[in-house]
């Protein structure tokens, strides 16, 4: 989850730098703050195994309304809505999902690709017993369940 909201967070705060009136220190406490408020909220809607599930509650949306992570973490250095209005594109839309960050500019753009990796693969114990050529355990196992 790290590597993508620090691809969100940077794109967001190249805007402040780009367009002025913040300095250095404002954005980097800017992006600290984002990255922790995206951290916190993304922490229960982050689904690496099914990357698509959880993507409209972790889209970031700027358009006639200031999303309000973003408001937050303006507001922890002393910018208005007003003027992330006058910082960020007036119609911006985010996606932050497990191994992909996507944005698209204007609500007709095209959608561009930030940060994209590719999952590690994760061996599931009955796919490994697959491979081996076995459909169950070998009698040789004690087996125990747990249950919560």
């Amino acid at each position: 989850m790290k590597p993508e909201i620090n691809a969100a967070v940077g794109f967001l705060s190249r805007f402040l730098r780009v367009k002025g009136h913040v300095n250095d220190r404002q954005v980097q406490t800017f992006s600290q703050s984002l990255q922790d408020i995206l951290a916190e909220q993304y922490k229960h809607h982050w689904f690496p195994d099914r990357p698509c599930k959880g993507s409209g509650y972790r889209c970031i949306r700027i358009n006639h309304k200031m999303d309000p992570l973003v408001g937050q973490a303006g507001q922890r250095i002393g910018l208005t809505i007003q003027q992330l209005y006058l910082l960020l594109p007036s119609e911006l839309t985010l996606w932050v999902d497990p191994f992909e960050v996507s944005y698209r500019i204007g609500e007709d753009g095209s959608i561009c690709v930030l940060y994209e990796s590719t999952p590690t693969p994760v061996v599931l114990c009955k796919e490994e017993l697959m491979v081996l050529g076995r459909t169950s355990p070998s009698k040789a196992y004690n087996m125990m369940t747990v249950s919560s």
